[in-house]
């Protein structure tokens, strides 16, 4: 399983600005600059850092591979940064889903790629409808931290440091 897998991958972006898009019809997420309407997670990217978008679901990881086995929409990478995403669009009970979602993710990455080779690693729980920030309770970011080295937040809106 290629995580840095060319096929999955977009260009990689400068922008400062850009929305991450999910159709919720089976196929894999993208980037998008125009169409703010359909954006489910806005990336801040003040600093311009140059940043690769993968899709993990339905791209890195077919639908039928890993049957039983959850992963996130996406992730962004640069250098330093290595971001996983899970993007809702829904009103109840997204977060626990989003969450397993992405701690699925992460072991799936550590089984093939190695994660300390990165300085910023981040777990992302997005929602259209929940854009403001959502508590993560303290004892699952820290059990986050402790297990994978990485801090997890549930936030409409992605901001690269």
């Amino acid at each position: 399983m290629n995580f840095f897998d060319k096929v999955c991958q977009e260009p990689s972006r400068l922008d400062k600005f850009f929305g991450i898009c999910d159709d919720q019809d089976g196929t894999k997420a993208y980037t998008d600059i125009e169409d703010e309407s359909k954006w489910i997670a806005t990336v801040k990217n003040e600093n311009e850092v140059e940043l690769i978008f993968t899709a993990i679901d339905a791209c890195v990881i077919k639908g039928n591979e890993e049957e039983g086995r959850r992963r996130c929409d996406c992730m962004l990478t640069s250098n330093e940064h290595l971001y996983f995403i899970e993007l809702k669009d829904q009103n109840r009970a997204w977060k626990q889903d989003a969450i397993e979602q992405l701690e699925s993710t992460i072991q799936f990455f550590e089984q093939y790629h190695d994660s300390s080779v990165f300085k910023h690693k981040k777990a992302f729980a997005c929602n259209k409808q929940q854009g403001y920030f959502q508590e993560i309770d303290n004892e699952l970011n820290l059990r986050m931290f402790r297990t994978y080295g990485f801090r997890i937040d549930a936030q409409a809106e992605v901001v690269v440091v």
